[in-house]
């Protein structure tokens, strides 16, 4: 570990490398490039301390470097034990941004970087899960006068903040950037199922054609994760508590079934639910010799992980973050330590799906920054045209034209007179 006044990073001489991702990340985000340009020239965030934790990846990377375009002071630390891209860090810490992250942390120094990112003081906090928003609650409320509101990036922190403001516990007004349009199609349903599948054969190099593939919740993410599995050629069971996504994945084609009827057929489980437990110990027992297991939530919750360590008979480690369990007589594989498998064992979104993200996290702090104190303490999403926007910049980034409404067609949809 290097640590310095403003950094603590796994090592300082990754940086050149991490700039080079970073480069690299940037040929691919365009949309966001553009915000970072008018940021350049507006400086909307002059004077604002930004608190973030968020996945230390080359694409968050391009998030900071905008965010400072526009005048603000950032301080970083990850979201997750396992997601942070170590070169990354360094080369933050190099360009000086006060980032406090490496891949494995304890839990100790997880929190404490958390810590770290609250005695920056930040005027606007951007968080992942809601860990952040969470410990500011409950350790440290004097700050909450001073903040002007926060942006969470992820489903996992959304129901969390919704229970929050359920029993009245929240505080300040938190932009859900996640159900921003722009973000579910994008993020969700393309970049975590691509980048699942991705994590999941970078850990374990298995073939998926032909195997069975089980994905646990039919949301955006189950719905990407299943349709890149069958686009792999992977025969995909879906489980579901949800009438209406069981439904939709019946009608998509896919089998479902209750996940005890699912465990003894699947070659590979992954969960998508934002739940705990979903792939309980009885599950995997009942599981075949061989078969492979992984998370894509957000939390380590979802596989009780817990309970199979308490009971397999033996545990090792035989490739990077694929560990071998032996339950019950039969070797099983869990991918990632059931942390998001996405980041665990592979890099995360594409940088041209994050680019999209990432401009709703850039605008929503612009937003709150706006709105000082006119916002309400609850959940709030962007306005539409917001959204709208995030839209139009990332078609023009990709070099998409798109028609636009006639006066006549206006006059039409704003009209009831004119029928058949």
């Amino acid at each position: 570990m290097e640590k310095g006044i403003n950094y603590e990073v796994k090592d300082l001489s990754l940086a050149e490398q991490g700039m080079k991702n970073i480069e690299f990340a940037e040929m691919e985000m365009g949309a966001l490039l553009k915000i970072k340009s008018r940021f350049e020239k507006e400086k909307p965030l002059k004077g604002v301390r930004v608190g973030m934790a968020l996945h230390v990846t080359k694409e968050t990377a391009v998030l900071v470097k905008t965010l400072i375009a526009g005048g603000a002071d950032v301080a970083i630390t990850g979201c997750n034990p396992l997601s942070t891209q170590d070169d990354v860090a360094a080369a933050l810490a190099k360009q000086g941004v006060k980032v406090w992250a490496y891949k494995g942390e304890t839990n100790q120094d997880y929190y404490r970087y958390i810590t770290n990112v609250i005695n920056f003081k930040p005027h606007v906090t951007i968080d992942d899960g809601c860990d952040l928003v969470s410990e500011i609650h409950q350790k440290h409320p004097e700050l909450i006068p001073s903040l002007y509101g926060g942006c969470e990036e992820t489903t996992t922190g959304i129901i969390r903040l919704k229970a929050m403001q359920k029993d009245g516990a929240l505080k300040y007004p938190v932009v859900a950037v996640n159900d921003n349009k722009t973000k579910h199609l994008l993020d969700n349903y393309y970049g975590t199922g691509q980048s699942t599948l991705d994590g999941i054969i970078r850990a374990s190099n298995i073939l998926i054609a032909g195997k069975t593939v089980v994905i646990l919740g039919y949301g955006s993410c189950g719905k990407g994760g299943a349709l890149r599995a069958k686009g792999l050629g992977g025969n995909v069971i879906v489980t579901e508590v949800d009438n209406f996504c069981a439904l939709q994945a019946k009608m998509d084609g896919f089998r479902v079934m209750p996940m005890e009827q699912a465990a003894p057929h699947g070659d590979i489980f992954i969960s998508f639910t934002g739940n705990k437990n979903v792939i309980d110990i009885h599950h995997m027992k009942a599981m075949k010799n061989g078969a492979i297991f992984a998370n894509s939530g957000h939390f380590d919750n979802e596989i009780n992980v817990r309970e199979l360590e308490k009971q397999a008979t033996s545990k090792r480690r035989i490739r990077p973050y694929f560990d071998e369990y032996v339950l019950n007589g039969k070797k099983i594989f869990l991918a990632g330590e059931g942390r998001l498998v996405n980041l665990a064992c592979a890099e995360g979104h594409p940088s041209l799906v994050m680019s999209t993200s990432f401009c709703g996290q850039a605008m929503a702090v612009e937003y709150c920054v706006k709105n000082k104190g006119k916002l309400k303490p609850e959940v709030i999403t962007l306005p539409k045209e917001i959204d709208d926007e995030i839209a139009r910049i990332q078609l023009e980034a990709l070099g998409v034209k798109i028609d636009e409404l006639t006066e006549e067609q206006i006059k039409y949809l704003n009209s009831w007179q004119e029928g058949t």
